[in-house]
């Protein structure tokens, strides 16, 4: 096979700073060792999300020059809302400023104290808002997915029986949905195959609860389904996709993910009267039904990307760059996820660092050796993001099942010479990584933490 290119030439650019490793190290040390904390202009390579750090189109640059700013019947919205509504097929189209504040408004109309949310596995805005509201997030994943060295086309498939004896056992009543989180970023960045999402719906079905995805990335996931399941060889990604979402009763979305947004994402559902509730919670908090929170060109630029990220070529691309990088750091030692994901590579932190324990975030270590070796910013997802406290013991912690270090990789910004620039910078982690410390927390907030909290080295 000829190399992947870019599927795409670059029109516009954007100068990378380099800073001295003295300049990262005092800029770590006043950030509390949290990446979140240090200003993009001293990051050289922002791996932190894939959220709203993509480039645009030239489409998309130009559908923000007709958006319409009308407060109420934007004609930038009638688009927006046609092209959601094809592509999921929902009658109810709610936007929104991004994906949380679709997942708020969805939870703050259905959950109580009372309530509990099964899902393959919730991300943090997701399992945050449920238990914001009192209620519980609960994670159901096959159990392939903690199993990190496992090759398994779909790992991030719901376990059908589990969740069927959760629900037996708390009874359908107190389950006001279900959740497939599709790809499951938290379990790696691995896709749901269609007969998990099919299967699923059947199973709710039987119990009277409706299914809604989270459908951030149902474009990746989508091209996974046609490169990983039978039967979809040779059917158009965009009616892969129109078939997952016929499965669910609603979505939210971040279209800042697929979407090749900066900024925005929607709530969609069939349910008018949930929808009802959702609109005047959208209202109270958003702003009116016609723009959410959203400037018209924002709706403009949406409507375009949710069309451009079907692009078979595009997704053939996408994949192979972050399977680039995993291969890359592979070959150096450095576990990740098996197979790799969409989106992002999962570093194994636990079985990278096994020398600090679960108790010192070595996740959240490897987060600053990767900014001080190269000025890399990456993501912890383990016991910093996922711990809980211990219930029979308040000074201690229960640890997160998988310790890893997520680099996200930004859609259509970094070509394959940046790539070989960080995998370069990645070597040197390597040769220090038996002289890594762990760290202990300083500070926290009482929610999503690692967004905040400060550390320091043990």
């Amino acid at each position: 096979m000829r190399t992947i290119i870019e599927p795409f030439r670059i029109k516009v650019v954007e100068p990378i700073r380099l800073s001295t490793r003295r300049e990262r190290e005092k800029l770590l040390r006043e950030a509390g060792y949290n990446v979140f904390l240090i200003d993009a202009e001293h990051i050289t390579f922002d791996f932190l999300t894939d959220s709203g750090t993509g480039a645009m189109s030239a489409a998309q640059w130009g559908r923000l020059m007709v958006g319409d700013e009308s407060y109420a019947g934007s004609t930038s919205f009638r688009r927006f809302e046609k092209v959601v509504r094809e592509l999921t097929g929902k009658k109810h189209i709610i936007p929104t400023h991004q994906g949380r504040a679709a997942e708020s408004i969805l939870f703050s109309v259905t959950v109580d104290e009372t309530k509990y949310v099964p899902n393959n596995c919730h991300f943090d805005t997701t399992r945050a808002n449920v238990e914001f509201r009192k209620g519980h997030a609960v994670d159901l994943v096959v159990d392939e997915c903690h199993q990190p060295q496992l090759d398994a086309p779909f790992k991030g498939n719901i376990d059908l029986n589990k969740l069927e004896k959760f629900i037996e056992r708390v009874g359908p009543a107190n389950i006001p949905m279900g959740f497939l989180t599709v790809t499951n970023n938290t379990g790696g960045g691995q896709p749901v195959s269609m007969r998990n999402i099919r299967e699923t719906k059947e199973l709710l079905g039987k119990y009277g609860i409706p299914l809604f995805l989270d459908a951030c990335r149902f474009a990746e996931n989508a091209y996974f389904i046609k490169l990983r399941e039978k039967g979809y060889e040779n059917t158009p990604v965009r009616e892969i996709a129109q078939e997952i979402f016929s499965y669910a009763d609603g979505c939210t979305m971040s279209a800042k993910k697929d979407g090749f947004g900066n900024i925005g994402g929607f709530l969609a559902m069939n349910d008018d009267e949930l929808a009802m509730k959702a609109r005047n919670m959208l209202i109270l908090t958003e702003g009116f039904p016609t723009y959410g929170g959203l400037a018209g060109r924002d709706l403009e630029a949406l409507a375009q990307g949710l069309v451009e990220i079907l692009d078979e070529n595009y997704l053939q691309y996408r994949l192979a760059c972050v399977r680039y990088l995993g291969v890359g750091l592979n070959k150096m030692g450095i576990p990740t996820i098996q197979p790799p994901g969409g989106h992002a590579i999962y570093i194994d932190a636990k079985a990278f660092l096994p020398h600090i324990p679960q108790g010192e975030y070595p996740g959240q270590s490897l987060t600053a050796a990767m900014y001080l070796e190269g000025g890399i910013r990456a993501v912890e997802i383990g016991s910093v993001m996922f711990g809980k406290p211990d219930p029979d013991d308040p000074g201690k912690e229960i640890p997160a099942e998988m310790e890893l270090v997520r680099m996200a990789v930004p859609r259509r910004v970094y070509t394959q010479s940046h790539i070989d620039y960080v995998l370069e910078s990645m070597e040197g982690v390597v040769k220090t990584k038996d002289e890594l410390r762990g760290c202990r927390i300083t500070w926290q907030p009482p929610f999503l933490r690692h967004f905040t909290a400060r550390f320091e080295p043990v």
